[in-house]
């Protein structure tokens, strides 16, 4: 006899979001046909699971509920989520959860590395919560954890995604000197919905840290990625993609919203892959060395490939330059 199980999204959202219990239900739309994925099952998608819990690690993958943890983690394949799994924002799109943070784990560090060759990864992203309550927002961790991987990886490229550090001086710097080959912060959305999707966060400074990188240190590349959905128009989108120009930022992502639970944002559009392509098309006239636009993209999705094109549209537009 089959038994029908039936999810509750708001006891799912109360349990991991106290802070959204308030907020009125917004009801979950169903999902159009070209972003449904299948159910991960692959043997390696355990085994990549099986090293993550064995290592006590914390994955962006299955805190964030990425829909492609199944082909990724097959492929061994996965962004680890440094320094816990709380974050100090209530952003309203975002699922990991929201409160105050465990102090800093000082071994993490050699136990993301392991993970790292263990996987024998040519190319990993490591990304984090944010860290508010911290002096240095967790720069110095992040540090701690690149020069580890160098160590244990040597080969391996490395990605990081951080928080804004806003109100953290110096944080920047203390990065960069560590020298990951590419710096990501998603930008997330345009600045007319920062007050409802990001609060705890400010267009302008995440703007001046991509600047910042660029400013510090021109040779290490920059990334930043959109949500589309959440109610955006496409002159404002167009408008990122300049101010990320101005920015000098390498690489533009932008994926479709997808929402947790009936307390997060709701999706307004469901952004067709035609219109996707458009703005792909866009992105491309602008100058980016590297784009990745379509509804499953994400800022960790196909990073291993995306890293080698990056760098050889960079070797080409240094040959057009000579």
């Amino acid at each position: 006899m089959s038994q029908r199980i039936t999810i509750d999204h708001r006891e799912m959202s109360a349990l991991r979001h106290p802070e959204k219990a308030h907020r009125p239900d917004n009801p979950i739309q169903r999902k159009p046909s070209w972003i449904r994925v299948k159910a991960p099952n692959h043997p390696v998608y355990h085994e990549t699971r099986a090293l993550m819990r064995e290592a006590n690690l914390v994955t962006v993958c299955e805190e964030a509920a990425c829909p492609n943890i199944g082909e990724c983690w097959s492929q061994r394949h996965a962004t680890m989520m440094i320094m816990g799994e709380i974050c100090t924002r209530a952003c309203s799109f975002c699922n990991v959860t929201t409160g105050l943070p465990k102090a800093l784990d000082t071994d993490e560090p050699r136990r993301v590395a392991e993970a790292v060759a263990k996987l024998g990864l040519k190319h990993v992203v490591i990304t984090s919560v944010d860290r508010d309550d911290l002096a240095d927002g967790g720069a110095r961790h992040f540090a701690h954890v690149i020069q580890s991987i160098r160590a244990a990886s040597p080969e391996t490229t490395i990605e990081i995604l951080t928080p804004d550090f806003l109100r953290k001086p110096g944080a920047l710097e203390i990065v960069l000197e560590a020298r990951p080959d590419v710096f990501n912060h998603n930008i997330e959305t345009v600045p007319r919905l920062y007050p409802t999707i990001r609060p705890g966060a400010r267009y302008y400074q995440s703007l001046r840290l991509l600047d910042g990188v660029k400013r510090l240190d021109p040779s290490i590349f920059t990334k930043s990625g959109l949500m589309l959905g959440l109610g955006e128009e496409k002159m404002e989108v167009w408008q990122v993609m300049d101010d990320f120009r101005v920015a000098d930022v390498d690489f533009l992502t932008l994926g479709q919203y997808l929402q947790p639970s009936v307390k997060h944002a709701t999706v307004e559009k469901f952004v067709t892959p035609e219109e996707f392509d458009g703005y792909a098309a866009a992105a491309r006239s602008k100058g980016f060395l590297q784009v990745s636009a379509s509804p499953l993209t994400r800022s960790s999705y196909h990073a291993d490939s995306d890293f080698a094109k990056l760098q050889a549209a960079r070797n080409s537009s240094l040959k057009e330059s000579l």
